[in-house]
């Protein structure tokens, strides 16, 4: 006895060529590069952090890209924050192809249930 498998309709897919594959690829480790510079600056400079979340904390979103900036990152860099901590999203600098993001979230605070 065999299994039976139903045929796929033909051609609901392009021809595979993975050049845009393989390419969004490279461009997101130059995002795993400058994401790993933010985390070791962080992980490593008490100061760096400190500054950061001050920034955020007074509401300094400009600031806070500005700080993240000043490593030398050539991704395009935004920013989210709130009390709990922040979000940072890497992508390709302007006028790169758009094929990739990164996204890293971080906390920093944890309130108690009874505090949400």
């Amino acid at each position: 006895m065999f299994a039976y498998f139903p045929r796929l309709p033909a051609g609901p897919y392009p021809p595979i060529d993975p050049t845009l594959f393989s390419q969004s690829a490279a461009t997101a480790q130059t995002l795993m590069n400058d994401g790993a510079a933010v985390l070791k600056k962080l992980a490593e400079s008490r100061s760096f952090a400190a500054a950061v979340m001050s920034a955020a904390q007074e509401g300094k979103t400009d600031e806070v890209k500005r700080l993240i900036r000043s490593l030398g990152i050539r991704s395009q860099t935004e920013v989210y924050f709130n009390p709990d901590g922040i979000r940072l999203t890497l992508s390709p600098p302007p006028g790169a192809f758009p094929c990739c993001q990164l996204v890293v979230g971080l906390r920093w605070n944890v309130f108690p249930p009874s505090h949400r």
